[in-house]
């Protein structure tokens, strides 16, 4: 379906087209409608068109090999996306959905030769957005840093767990012996020595056997909670570092690229400096 030549006028890419060459880019290019929450494309597809988003939003995303979404950024209106499967025949490398209804005008690998031939200059407006990608990409890689395991559990906390939590705490620690051992020594003492007071709980002491009893069972299922609790938390915590250890391989294969990128440049560099010291000594 050709596309109305108004609608070039107000994308920046085509904005430098003169009457007519908006008339032959229009007559080329297709137009495409996406509903809210539809895929353009997955990751990995071949690809062999760009987009550029007349009206409506499209989300592009990755996923990391953690599974955790990654959001590279929303195109909008006059935006372009997916230039770089189509120049190098490579597969997607994102994710493309439409965040709400969205029109889209799509141009192939024809049509963009066809307009690079006509405005050479729009060559740099496809390479401007590329470059904001890869800005965009590049911060998000500064910016994303493993997650906090205390800040990952204690979102999920419910009031319930943090009374156990404190409970199981204060068990474990020795105020609570000290307390427990005064308690009970007043407790025998007030009901075997002859003090004045009457004994409400003779040897062999059942009431104080029974409330032992209950106290037992209820710090078992408070330290029971928490150890729960602990648990989960062990389980992100090997969540994080595995996540950590993907991150780190993943930064070290990024390095050796661009040291053996930078050995290139360098090699290429040395070979033009050879060729020009070679071409001035035999001059």
């Amino acid at each position: 379906m050709a596309c109305d030549p108004n609608l070039l006028t107000e994308i920046k890419m085509f904005a430098s087209l003169d009457e007519d060459d908006r008339q032959a880019l229009a007559e080329v290019v297709d137009k495409l409608k996406l509903d809210a929450g539809h895929t353009l494309f997955q990751a990995g597809d071949p690809g062999e068109s760009l987009y550029v988003v007349e009206s409506g939003e499209i989300e592009l995303f990755i996923r990391d090999n953690a599974g955790q979404k990654i959001v590279l950024t929303v195109a909008e209106s006059g935006d372009t996306f997916g230039e770089l499967a189509m120049l190098d025949s490579g597969p997607r490398t994102a994710t493309a959905a439409a965040l709400s209804d969205s029109e889209l005008i799509v141009l192939d690998r024809h049509d963009l030769i066809l307009l690079f031939q006509r405005r050479p200059e729009a060559a740099l407006h496809m390479l401007a957005a590329m470059g904001g990608m890869t800005r965009k990409a590049d911060e998000l890689l500064r910016t994303r840093v493993s997650r906090n395991v205390n800040e990952e559990i204690a979102e999920h906390v419910t009031p319930v767990q943090k009374v156990a939590d404190g409970i199981a705490w204060f068990s474990g620690s020795m105020p609570f012996l000290m307390i427990n051992g005064a308690w009970f020594i007043v407790w025998i003492v007030i009901n075997t020595l002859p003090l004045g007071i009457p004994a409400f709980d003779p040897y062999p002491f059942g009431l104080l056997t029974m409330i032992v009893s209950l106290e037992a069972i209820f710090l078992s299922c408070f330290v029971l909670i928490s150890q729960n609790r602990q648990s989960e938390k062990d389980r992100v915590r090997s969540d994080i570092e595995y996540e950590v250890n993907i991150k780190a391989e993943l930064e070290v294969a990024h390095l050796h690229e661009k040291t053996d990128r930078i050995y290139e440049n360098m090699m290429q560099e040395f070979a033009s400096i050879r060729k020009e010291l070679r071409n001035g000594h035999v001059s």
